[in-house]
Order: structure tokens, then sequence, then C-alpha cells
């Protein structure tokens, strides 16, 4: 009897040593990482980062969570990067403007009017050697990192037609937080003032501001263009996120995790890059359907009087963002003109 109690027992014990491992991942908490941005779920950045989510968990089979809080839900946009920095969220994706109050301005040359002609240039840039660069600058505040969106390129819209930049004059015009903007819509002889990209809308509809610029899928889901009669196709400037990290957070994570992540992120990078072109082109159709804003179409004439009003902004952002820099990006892009 007692000789099969012991064999009994010990086979317990086998059993629990065989399958101690499984249990322990089946009861092991998922490491969560919550992602905050400012814009809709339906724009090119909530449909990447989603795609992320999706492509994180399945990759990672239950190791992580990605919890998405959209719209600003958690944090606005000058409360988003000290939240990331305090470890309050471990992931976001801000505008390339927002980290010049971090001391590091040069990410302000993406905002310089005019400075990718095209696609290709800015992608040159982005996925090279100086856009590498300009993301290690980020290390000592803190920060990983890890990628770049697209938006898309920029138009403008207003309260009454701006064909040419001297229609823009006296114009309280909306920007993100940025020396560069602040220079470009002076140098139009506009009013820049600056909101958080949540309150838009509202300062758009009791005439708080005038006008704003925007990519067009970041204006119709924020519903801008039903109090935005008239805007106008400038393609005058870049509007990007960079996805980042808490590097704390980013380091603690064992090394194979990190790599499936990194792949993850890779994956959905291409598809929202991919996408962004036309979720901006659907968004124009829709908005066109709907009556609500006029929107014109430049002519090369018109375009260049823009680009020749503009044309002073990137030599007085020397200073601010890097001379050195901006050559840089001119000699790498050069040929680069059409997109």
């Amino acid at each position: 009897m007692m000789k099969r109690r012991a064999a009994f027992l010990r086979a317990c014990l086998l059993m629990g040593v065989l399958f101690a491992p499984s249990l322990q991942a089946q009861t092991a908490k998922p490491i969560v990482i919550t992602f905050s941005h400012v814009v809709a779920d339906d724009t090119p950045k909530g449909k990447a980062a989603l795609r992320f989510k999706d492509l994180a968990e399945q990759a990672t089979q239950g190791r992580v969570f990605v919890q998405i809080y959209p719209n600003s839900q958690l944090y606005k946009d000058k409360e988003e990067l000290e939240a990331l920095q305090l470890g309050a969220v471990q992931m976001l994706a801000p505008s390339l403007a927002k980290f010049a109050p971090l001391g590091v301005g040069e990410f302000e040359v993406f905002d310089i009017p005019y400075m990718f002609p095209s696609k290709t240039a800015l992608r040159k840039i982005t996925d090279g050697k100086i856009g590498a660069e300009l993301l290690a600058k980020l290390e000592p505040k803190g920060i990983k990192g890890l990628a770049y969106w697209d938006n898309g390129f920029k138009l403008m819209s207003a309260k009454r037609p701006i064909r040419l930049p001297d229609d823009v004059k006296g114009l309280k015009l909306r920007i993100q937080s940025s020396r560069v903007l602040d220079a470009q819509m002076r140098a139009l002889g506009a009013l820049p003032q600056v909101l958080a990209f949540s309150e838009v809308y509202q300062a758009l509809q009791t005439g708080v501001v005038d006008g704003t610029e925007n990519p067009p899928s970041n204006m119709i889901t924020q519903r801008m263009h039903e109090v935005q009669p008239y805007a106008t196709l400038t393609d005058h400037g870049y509007l990007g996120y960079a996805v980042i990290v808490n590097k704390r957070f980013w380091d603690s994570l064992p090394s194979d995790l990190r790599a499936v992540l990194e792949t993850a992120l890779r994956d959905a990078t291409r598809y929202g890059n991919e996408i962004a072109q036309q979720e901006n082109d659907a968004a124009i159709t829709a908005m066109k359907a709907a009556g609500t804003t006029e929107f014109h179409a430049q002519t090369p004439e018109e375009r260049k009087a823009w680009m020749a009003a503009l044309a002073p902004v990137r030599q007085a952002m020397e200073a601010r963002v890097g001379k050195d820099l901006i050559s840089a990006i001119l000699k790498e892009t050069a040929g680069l003109s059409s997109n």
C-alpha cells in the first residue's frame, strides 16, 4: 500500500514538473502596451495602430496586449509626450513637430513648406540614414523612435476662398505648436493660433479661428469640412508621425519579444504608409460629395506664387533646425520632384 502511494506521489510530482511551464504560460499576465494618439481610428494613423495591435497580439500568442486610445481619450497634444516619459503610456505616434519642445528642434524640418517635392523624396529621408539619425536624437530624452508613419500632404481651408497667398492675409489659422508653422503662416500674412487637435472643430465652428491646414483624412474624420466652406489643394507641407515608445519599458522587454514587435510594427508601417494616399483621395471625394466645402485645385501659376511667398521660411529656419540638415536633405532628394 505504501509503495503504491509513493509511486502515485512520484507520478504526480513528475506531472507537475511536466505541466508547470504550460500552466505558467496560461496564467502569466500579458504585457500591456498602452498606445495613445489624438486622431480617429479611421485615419491612416488610426488604421496603422489597429493593424499593429492585431499583428502584435497574434505574433506574441497572448504575451502582449495592445490597448489603443484614439481621439485624445487619454491625453491631448501637449500632454502625451510627458505621459510617455513618465511611463503612464508606453507607445505614441505624435506628429513630428511635437519633439521641438523636448529640445530636438531638428524634427521641425518636416514642417518646412515645400521641403519634400514628392513622396519618393520623403521616403528617401524617412527610410534612410537621415531619418534614423533623427530618431536616435530622442534616446537621451528617454524615448525610443521606431518608425515613421505618413498622413500626407496638407491643404489649406478657410471661411473664404484662398487661391493666392494674399487671400490668407489677416485670417486666424490654427496650427499645431511649431515655430516653423508659425513662421509659415506669418509669411503669408496670417495670424497663427496654436490649438490642440481635439479643439479645432469647435474653434472653427465658433469663429475662434478662421481656417487651418490638414491632410484631407484629418479634415473629414474631425468633420472640419462641415465648418470650412473653402479649401485649396496646396500640398504645401507634409504631416507625418514618429512611432515611439518609452525607452526604459522597451529595453526591459525580452530581446525575442522586441524582435517580434519590431516585425509587427514594420508590417503595420508598410500597410499604413500604403493606404495614406488612398485615404486622403477618398476623403476629398467624400467631402466634395457632401457639398459643404468648395475645393480648388491650384493652377501652375498659383502654385509658383505660393512657393515664392513661402520660400523665405526655409532660410529663416536654418538656425533652428540646422543648416547642415537642410542641405543634406536637399542633396539627398535632388531630382525627385514629382508627386
